[in-house]
């Protein structure tokens, strides 16, 4: 029978061959799918960006390419700002040419190239994608720029001879204005690469994955800026030439293998040009402007960009005030070096603390810390220490205060992503760079006849580079102010609770919010931990003042003695007693709020304030060190002058406390408040 030779047939195939057990009459529709799911292997799991796809493994491979060309991008990035300045001063250049060549003349292309290539990158559609050919067109044009900075020394006798006008000229100035044209050239060529290799990432990575991957850039670029910083700066000055042409090569190499090993997907077309989109330029223009630059919130946002980049114009001299410290190259670079890994342990740590605490919140409570302790610096006018003793002293700031740094650092981003309407984040951001720009640029220019006039003064000597630090708190002081009305005008629209970004193109006036990022509130209990945390710094700074004492005498140090005894121990106090009652305040104000009282003034988020009083408690150790160590030394007038500082610091800190009591008053209309919870108060 049929049926009979069917099943012998069947009885003599192998019982793990699917097709018998799919021809067996008994075996159900179910039994079936379920063999053939056990047999077959499940699918791997795959994400998407576009139009591309990727499994795991692709992710991983993605990740290894892009972190590697920012490795190369930021290496090549530190290598120019870092040797440069170096070079011109040997050459004799002005502090305001430095500022020209290096400052003002990036920041003039930053206006004008980098929207044209952002504009003209977004549209484009070739073979290799939108963004790629933007970088590896302009490669070969950027490395010969930078090598040429390199070999403008050793250029200058062919270009003398052969333009017999500069015959009379000097060689040094010659070289001088070469590294201008040939790094002038390099920032055009660069400004491709640096507006397009950022876009990039959001058009390959999955979004999913975009948190991380911006986390890991940040720490591999802070790996590079350390690597850079420990094996190449101390031969900045010797091996000028050999370290911008390895640097440019390696950064070629690098960067082709990006290009070639990482690709693009299929973009939708873009828009179509007709008549009527040429003739609505102006009144585009204008909508810009008109959008960018009415809103009084954006604008303080703005502000506070510029002067925040206003006040680090001054950063190139910092190597320059190093050496007059007395610091050698070597200890420079690994100071920078130990700084840069500390700071990029630092960024794992607290990206975690910006959406928690809000990226405004962490910028402004930061920004008014810096702001009153800023002129802290001063001391550095009186006081030259050996270069070992101000080394070690310069690591031991570092490594204490960069969780702090680093969390001020990396706010800014998700502050202008939390802050600016998402719709045009793009254009928002342009209109930031903008203002950032020509903030530079004005800086750079007044930054540098500064310095030339206070050189002059001082007849050349490097000693004007102890002065900087008046400019940077200048600059520091109006970003804070700008963050605070920021700020306030943030309460005003919402807070926390309910901050619609304003955008009066639309019919209510604010754009809706649909991804809601949720605060983490204050805590009563941290607030009152925090200050009581200060509180007990002071009582213990007041009573080893009291044992420095002791050594003073044994070292017959009596000047310092005297003035330790008689102003210093009173007015140090005087302003324990001041953190006392201050700390008093906060607490009625904290009881206040929780039974549903109002309060004249506000409460502080916890946030900034514990990481703070955490920072200063780690200091004691230096403190005390630093302190025994200049009576062990018989430095009077160093023990004198850091004793005013120590004061400056603790006034410092009851004024921006004092600030941010008032930022976080209660604002007309703001309906929440900061604690809503009794028992947290009645813990205290």
């Amino acid at each position: 029978m049929q049926d009979g030779k069917t099943t012998s047939d069947s009885q003599n195939q192998p019982t793990h061959d699917y097709q018998r057990d799919y021809r067996t009459p008994e075996r159900s529709d179910s039994q079936t799918l379920l063999i053939l799911d056990e047999q077959t292997p499940p699918a791997p799991k795959t994400y998407t960006c576009g139009s591309l796809t990727y499994t795991l493994g692709g992710i991983f491979s993605l990740f290894a390419w892009l972190l590697w060309g920012d490795f190369c991008f930021q290496l090549m990035e530190n290598a120019g700002p870092a040797i440069i300045p170096f070079k011109l001063k040997d050459l004799g250049a002005s502090n305001t040419t430095m500022q020209v060549i290096l400052t003002i003349l990036p920041s003039i292309l930053n206006v004008t190239v980098c929207p044209w290539v952002s504009y003209k990158s977004d549209r484009h559609r070739g073979r290799l994608g939108r963004r790629i050919p933007f970088i590896l067109y302009t490669l070969p044009f950027l490395t010969a720029c930078l090598i040429l900075v390199g070999w403008s020394e050793n250029i200058t006798p062919y270009v003398r001879n052969l333009i017999p006008a500069l015959q009379s000229t000097s060689p040094k100035l010659v070289s001088i204005v070469l590294i201008g044209i040939f790094w002038t050239m390099f920032a055009f060529f660069n400004m491709f690469v640096a507006s397009v290799f950022y876009y990039f990432f959001n058009d390959v990575v999955p979004p999913q994955f975009l948190g991380r991957f911006v986390s890991l850039f940040n720490m591999v670029g802070g790996g590079a800026g350390s690597f850079f910083n420990f094996f190449f700066f101390p031969h900045a000055k010797t091996h000028f030439r050999e370290i911008l042409t390895g640097v440019a090569l390696f950064y070629c190499f690098g960067f082709l293998m990006v290009c070639f090993m990482v690709r693009e997907g299929k973009y939708p077309p873009p828009p179509e040009h007709d008549d009527s989109v040429k003739l609505s330029r102006l009144a585009g223009l204008i909508s810009f402007f008109k959008q960018s630059f009415t809103t009084r919130l954006y604008l303080y946002i703005f502000l506070f960009s510029a002067f925040s980049m206003m006040a680090g114009s001054m950063g190139m001299y910092n190597n320059f005030f190093n050496l007059d410290m007395n610091l050698s190259m070597d200890q420079i670079g690994h100071l920078n070096a130990y700084g840069g890994i500390a700071s990029l342990v630092a960024t794992y740590f607290t990206a975690v603390y910006i959406d928690r605490w809000h990226p405004l919140r962490v910028a402004a409570y930061t920004g008014i810390f810096t702001a009153v302790t800023g002129f802290g610096n001063w001391i550095w006018i009186f006081v030259r220490l050996p270069g070992e003793a101000y080394f070690w002293l310069s690591l031991a700031n570092q490594l204490i205060f960069v969780f702090g740094g680093t969390l001020a650092g990396v706010t800014v981003i998700p502050l202008f992503m939390r802050i600016f309407p998402k719709s045009l984040y793009g254009q928002f951001s342009s209109a930031q760079a903008m203002t950032r720009s020509f903030g530079v640029m004005i800086a750079g220019f007044v930054a540098g006849r500064l310095v030339d006039k206070l050189s002059g003064y001082f007849g050349g000597s490097d000693y004007t580079y102890h002065f900087t630090f008046f400019w940077r708190w200048f600059w520091q002081s109006a970003a804070a102010a700008c963050l605070y009305l920021a700020y306030r005008d943030w309460k005003r629209l919402g807070g926390d609770e309910s901050y619609r970004p304003p955008a009066p193109w639309l019919p209510d006036g604010f754009e809706p919010v649909t991804d809601k990022v949720k605060s983490s509130p204050s805590s009563s209990r941290n607030v009152m931990l925090a200050i009581w945390l200060g509180v007990y710094g002071a009582l213990i700074s007041l009573g080893l003042s009291a044992i420095f004492l002791i050594f003073m005498q044994r070292h017959h140090l009596s000047e310092a003695f005297n003035w330790y005894i008689y102003p210093f121990l009173p007015m140090k106090a005087f302003l324990t007693l001041i953190s006392w009652i201050q700390l008093t305040g906060i607490k009625r104000d904290i009881q206040k709020s929780a039974r549903g009282i109002p309060t004249r003034l506000g409460i502080p988020h916890h946030g900034v304030l514990m990481v703070n009083a955490i920072q200063a408690l780690c200091y004691f150790p230096v403190f005390w060190l630093q302190t025994i160590w200049m009576i062990e030394t018989d430095k009077q007038n160093e023990i004198i002058f850091f004793g005013i500082a120590n004061l400056a610091s603790m006034i410092a800190s009851t004024v921006g406390l004092q600030i941010l009591r008032w930022m976080e008053r209660p604002v007309t209309g703001a309906s929440a408040t900061a604690f809503e919870l009794a028992e947290e108060a009645a813990a205290i």
